[in-house]
């Protein structure tokens, strides 16, 4: 395994770890940053993203000497604890951050491997699209819910939050560095698109005059389906609506307006990608 001991914070080894807590900078370096053990180790294991160099303390090098040493190209950078937050700028609780290169933005019928104009396979499966979704905990948290459901992809209008963000990679456990993802543009017409490829296009909606959740899946009748989410605060735009084939709400006690977006989506996906009696 090849690594260093790094013990200046100035040392120029270093640089890509700088500024981490400024997103914009971040990616206009064209890198991305993962926080912790867990995301690490699905970066370097699972993740189709290149990984550029990791960095940890003493007690994290011990403890992922395992998969570091799988990785014999990747420089990894030995720091104290303080050189880490310091480099960061922040508390590093568990020691342990990489760096990824960010792959170029993708059109969104590339997540399926479709031709511009080409129809759905057989196969195509339930994905997951949102609108204004602008918390990168809850784009976090729809990335780990698609994961568990087994959703084919993630599509995000341009006001939704960076998938690739540290925080949202970080609630995701790691799981926006596993699902495809691009983002859905032109918007709202990529709904129209989804709809002519085959999907069942679901607008999920506390609206009382939207059918329910389970009504709606028997209504899609087994077609792939792009469950669409919107903003935390407003919900959907009427644009969306409009756009979308069906309108389904998850009922819930009157005296809860809506759900967290990221509950919905969970709520949603086991529905129509979850186990089957």
């Amino acid at each position: 395994m090849h690594f260093s001991r790094i013990t200046s914070p100035a040392d120029p080894r270093l640089d890509d770890y700088r500024n981490v807590l400024d997103p914009e900078l971040i990616r206009r370096r064209g890198i991305f940053v993962a926080e912790g053990r867990l995301v690490v180790r699905r970066l370097l294991t699972e993740s189709a993203l290149p990984a550029r160099s990791v960095m940890v303390t003493e007690a994290a090098h011990a403890s992922m000497a395992d998969v570091l040493a799988t990785r014999p190209d990747l420089p990894v950078y030995v720091v104290s604890s303080s050189v880490m937050d310091s480099i960061a700028g922040f508390n590093i609780h568990r020691g342990c951050l990489a760096i990824g290169e960010r792959p170029r933005e993708a059109r969104w019928e590339e997540v399926f491997r479709l031709k511009p104009e080409a129809t759905l396979q057989p196969d195509a499966t339930t994905i997951v699209v949102l609108e204004r979704v602008g918390n990168a905990d809850n784009v976090g948290g729809v990335f780990r819910n698609a994961a568990a459901f087994g959703a084919g992809a993630v599509l995000l209008d341009r006001a939704s939050a960076d998938p690739l963000y540290r925080k949202a990679i970080r609630t995701s456990m790691g799981a926006a560095l596993l699902v495809p993802f691009a983002r859905a543009e032109p918007w709202p017409d990529v709904l129209h698109q989804l709809r002519e490829r085959g999907f069942a296009t679901v607008a999920l909606t506390p609206a009382p005059s939207a059918a329910t959740l389970q009504a709606t899946v028997a209504a899609a009748g087994g077609r792939p389906a792009a469950l669409v989410l919107g903003h935390e605060g407003e919900g959907l735009s009427q644009a969306a609506l409009d756009a979308c084939e069906h309108h389904a709400r998850i009922p819930i006690a009157s005296r809860v307006d809506s759900l967290n977006v990221a509950a919905a989506a969970a709520i949603a996906l086991y529905a129509f990608a979850g186990p089957r009696p």
